[in-house]
């Protein structure tokens, strides 16, 4: 492991290494940090909020989970346009008209779940409500890029961040589900509309921190691309990862929530989920803690790897107990992997690329986990909740396949596109490169 020595940019003192609380102490990091929060808990709701109110509706995992493909199908196609948009125009202007559109269009699906519309009318609805889903992870994964600059704390920001997406993915689901078991099947997906709106809007207003606009035309001039992060090698066998990864988000709300109900205790299903995400958590600030010395690709393949084995077990599980075991050990597994993606195609792409960049990530996410929830649902209906922790077996160890065959890809060249706080050396704990100020 390596020593560093950095300068905590809140007031000029040298220091050891950084840590989240020399982050934290980042100048008007708060204002964006807290309304980001409020503002990116609805993107761990929506998936299983709609999965319930459309399953109590039509009493179908299958059509539940097609609908809720459709909306993360819809997201994972059109936020990595949304995200090069804000890198043009900036985060204000893209995402005030974003909330407001996302808030019609759940409120919409909602109301014709309700009243016993036509099928087509919810699959209708559901494309402008993944669509419209608000980018503010990627969002802020930029205005910490544009803050910290080549220092360090980016690479401490990013593990943080990861953190941060992986307690959403803890309190999101446990909040929908008890919204949609205490209170009404459609109380998750109106509680994801209105939080969506309200964080959305007070996350726009903090201009500040807003990152500077950078014209696209030049970046794409400056990385040797079309002008699209996704032309990068690199960054499409990420987003293959990270579509593997997606299968176990969207595997688990589904398999999990039939596992309990076929086991007499539905309730269960958000405690369940809770578990597996706080294994994510645990290890996603475990990870972020560490002076990384090998290097992140080789991290990362062996990080899939384990991920890859703890999913293969999720099937075999007899009860909830053991289930629940699983379920934590896969979430031990899954920030890691997360965390080193990240590091990596920050190093890859140039910095007017960085949201758009990001947002090809959480899209492929949210394309597995839509992909996963239809699968699981299906396999759910057909042979009985068992049967759907097949997807994200089958998910991972694909995606894994891609990694061993192309990880020479994840190199980034000398020189070369990624000009991120990353890529120019400024990694710090948790990532493994080392920076002009690392001393040995």
């Amino acid at each position: 492991m390596e020593s560093t020595v950095t300068v905590d940019p809140s007031d000029g003192r040298p220091t050891k290494r950084p840590g989240y609380g020399q982050l934290l102490r980042t100048p008007r990091a708060w204002t964006f940090l807290l309304p980001g929060f409020a503002a990116r808990l609805p993107f761990a709701m929506l998936t299983i909020s709609l999965v319930q109110l459309v399953q109590h509706t039509t009493g179908s995992y299958g059509v539940a989970g097609a609908v809720a493909a459709v909306a993360g199908v819809s997201m994972a196609l059109l936020a990595p346009q949304a995200g090069k948009l804000a890198d043009r125009f900036g985060q204000r202007a893209v995402l005030v008209p974003g909330v407001l559109l996302h808030s019609a269009a759940v409120a919409l699906l909602t109301v014709l779940a309700l009243t016993g519309a036509p099928l087509w009318t919810l699959f209708a609805a559901a494309v402008p409500t993944g669509a419209s889903v608000p980018q503010i992870g990627p969002m802020v994964r930029s205005r910490w890029a544009a803050r910290l600059g080549d220092t360090p704390l980016a690479g401490t920001a990013a593990a943080f961040e990861s953190v941060t997406d992986e307690l959403t993915f803890v309190l999101g689901p446990v909040i929908a589900t008890a919204l949609c078991t205490g209170v009404h099947p459609a109380a998750g997906l109106a509680a994801e509309g209105a939080l969506s709106l309200l964080g959305g809007l007070l996350f726009a207003a903090q201009r500040s921190t807003q990152p500077e606009v950078t014209p696209r035309p030049a970046a794409g001039r400056a990385s040797g691309t079309s002008g699209s992060a996704l032309s990068i090698t690199g960054v499409r066998v990420l987003a293959v990862a990270f579509l593997g990864i997606g299968t176990v988000f969207g595997g688990l709300q589904v398999s999990l929530t039939a596992f309990a109900e076929e086991a007499g205790h539905p309730g269960m299903n958000g405690l369940l989920y809770g578990i597996f995400a706080a294994g994510n958590t645990l290890a996603g600030i475990v990870y972020g803690v560490v002076a990384w010395s090998v290097p992140p690709q080789r991290r990362l393949l062996v990080g899939y790897a384990a991920l890859a084995v703890t999913a293969s077990t999720l099937w075999a599980m007899p009860s909830l107990a053991p289930l629940a075991v699983a379920g934590l050990l896969t979430g031990l597994c899954v920030a890691p992997a997360l965390i080193t993606g990240y590091t990596l195609i920050d190093s890859l792409v140039p910095p007017g690329a960085r949201t758009e960049s990001f947002t090809w990530l959480t899209g492929a996410v949210a394309l597995g986990q839509a992909g996963a929830v239809t699968a699981s649902g299906t396999l759910a209906d057909a042979f009985g909740a068992r049967a759907g922790f097949a997807v994200p077996l089958g998910g991972t160890v694909l995606a894994l396949v891609v990694l061993v065959a192309l990880r020479s890809r994840l190199v980034p060249k000398s020189g070369g596109a990624g000009r991120g706080p990353v890529a120019s050396g400024g990694t710090g704990r948790g990532i493994g490169h080392r920076t002009p100020a690392a001393v040995d």
